[in-house]
């Protein structure tokens, strides 16, 4: 049994979206008549991306012997459910791995719950390292928490995010799903970082300041328009 927005299809229309949020809008308030709404006490310890780098050159029995748990949160971007058992693929800021979620390993009624979880939703989990059958590099996980609900449905994910007007009006979205513009933000924070470290240097002493920036429009309660 595949989630359905794992499957490709056509776009969502406008129509389909607002049925859609309702839907995620009734699971957030059931979430909340059941005090479970945005928790805030899932403590994660590693990333996506340090479990690839420390990782990736294992081979499975080695990862076997490995004894840690890992703690990881992330958004949930793809979800594949078969019987008792689901994939995820769980995306964080570093990157992104797969989820093993066996039914058997959660607690009573949690499998169940989860197979109701949408993609965009926010989840934190925990378990052992490991590889699979096919040798992705995954988390068999042995507990799962939703930590945010998400109300909006991301872009189909077969067609991405191409409309440049949305990209740039709604750049949650944009850094959500594409991963070039995640570097490009990345970026542009280590060169700004590099600049700011390079000047205040003892040996050059400057001091940085923010200084009035002039607008076309005038904003604010009290400003008003004039000529320069």
């Amino acid at each position: 049994m595949k989630n359905q927005q794992d499957t490709p299809d056509t776009p969502v229309t406008e129509v389909d979206e607002n049925r859609l949020i309702a839907e995620r809008r009734s699971k957030l308030d059931a979430l909340r008549a059941e005090g479970q709404a945005y928790p805030n006490d899932f403590r994660k310890d590693t990333t996506a991306g340090s479990l690839h780098r420390r990782f990736d050159g294992c081979e499975a029995e080695e990862l076997a012997q490995v004894e840690e748990q890992f703690s990881l949160a992330g958004r949930m971007m793809a979800k594949r459910v078969m019987g008792k058992i689901a994939f995820v693929r769980l995306q964080d800021r570093s990157g992104s791995i797969q989820l093993m979620i066996q039914r058997d390993s959660l607690p009573e009624g949690l499998f169940q719950a989860f197979k109701h979880w949408d993609i965009g939703d926010i989840i934190g989990a925990s378990g052992e390292i490991m590889r699979t059958q096919k040798g992705e590099l995954s988390i068999r996980v042995s507990s799962l928490r939703l930590l945010t609900k998400s109300l909006r449905p991301l872009p189909e994910k077969y067609h991405g995010l191409t409309d440049t007007e949305m990209r740039y009006r709604q750049r949650y979205v944009d850094l959500i799903m594409n991963e070039d513009s995640q570097s490009v933000f990345r970026t542009r924070s280590r060169i700004i970082t590099f600049i700011r470290s390079f000047m205040e240097a003892p040996e050059r002493d400057f001091l940085e300041v923010e200084t009035p920036m002039m607008h076309p429009i005038p904003g604010g309660a009290t400003a008003r328009p004039f000529v320069t």
